[in-house]
């Protein structure tokens, strides 16, 4: 009879262990394991010249772990100071760049210099030199915009990138007083 028990008790136990193990597996296979995924968008766009001006170049977006580059190449600029900002619109059709609309200023802020206090638009990248040969790069880092995101605060793709003929003050309503526009690319994939 003790050797039935025993037998019995022996039994009941493995049964109980395999089912303990029958659970730790279950567990293991419903864990869900996140895995980060590093997602690189490049866009490139070419600056066409505008108001009778010789200014042109590209204009290369790169979005990597939420952070937009920009990198700017320009020729053909007069020697010295220049505004470059983006625009409402990627609409460059018209003679003078004007199609593109005002700066892009999606959160309603006061023109200013970018991360000034006292606010600036979205669109407000700033100013650069244009060497003695009318030759620039203008380099350009932000997690502030996004290439194709659903965020019509940061997403960039149907704007404009506008090169100004003069230098943005950083305090003239609503345009830096930047003057003319000299160079146009519509931010469109």
């Amino acid at each position: 009879m003790k050797k039935i028990s025993l037998l019995l008790l022996a039994l009941a136990l493995s049964v109980v262990a395999c089912k303990q193990n029958k659970k730790d597996t279950e567990v293991v296979e419903n864990e869900i394991i996140e895995v980060e995924t590093n997602i690189s968008k490049t866009l490139t766009v070419g600056l066409s010249p505008k108001s009778d001006s010789n200014v042109s170049g590209s204009v290369v977006f790169t979005e990597e772990n939420g952070t937009v580059n920009m990198v700017a190449s320009i020729t053909g600029a007069e020697p010295g100071v220049h505004a470059i900002h983006i625009h409402a619109s990627s609409d460059c059709s018209s003679p003078d760049g004007t199609s593109t609309g005002g700066h892009w200023n999606p959160t309603a802020q006061p023109h200013g210099k970018w991360g000034a206090e006292t606010g600036y638009h979205k669109g407000d990248i700033g100013n650069f030199t244009a060497d003695e040969n009318g030759n620039a790069t203008v380099e350009f880092s932000t997690d502030a915009w996004c290439i194709g995101c659903d965020d019509d605060t940061k997403n960039i793709i149907g704007k404009g990138i506008i090169v100004h003929a003069g230098v943005d003050d950083f305090t003239t309503q609503p345009t830096g007083d930047a003057g003319g526009r000299v160079s146009c690319a519509g931010i469109i994939e």
